[in-house]
Parts: structure tokens; sequence; C-alpha cells
């Protein structure tokens, strides 16, 4: 069974062209530049993809760090 819808990855396709093409923005209404990573253009189309509500697994949830103690013993 498949993961990603094919319209999914035209999105995905699209994207990438607009990437090449240096017409590709990231950041909110595209005011951070031009996008220039080749990963960042895949995760901008799947973003697309998504909110257009097409078929695309969610997003990985970040994990919390949890901070451990040592076990040293101060020592004066």
């Amino acid at each position: 069974m498949a993961r990603y819808s094919r319209s999914a990855g035209k999105d995905v396709e699209r994207a990438m062209d607009r990437r090449k093409k240096g017409k590709l923005k990231r950041g909110k209404g595209g005011k951070g530049g031009t996008v220039k990573s080749r990963k960042q253009a895949i995760a901008i189309g799947l973003s697309e993809a998504r909110k257009k509500g097409k078929k695309v697994p969610k997003k990985a949830s970040k994990k919390k760090k949890s901070k451990k103690k040592s076990g040293k013993k101060k020592t004066r």
C-alpha cells in the first residue's frame, strides 16, 4: 500500500522545480528568502499537499529530551 498519493508526489515535484528556478521561498509569506536545500523543498511540497488534503503521512512529532542527572558526587 502506498504511503503517499501520486498527486502529493506531483506537489513535491512542483516545489522542486520552483527551487531550481529560485522561486521557492521559505518562511511565512515567503519573507525568509529563497530555499537552497533539497530537503527543505521536499518538506514544503509535502506540507502544501497536506494543506490540500492529499494522502500524506502525518509529521513526525519531536521527542522531548529528558535531563538526566549524572551519578557523580561532588567532593570537597
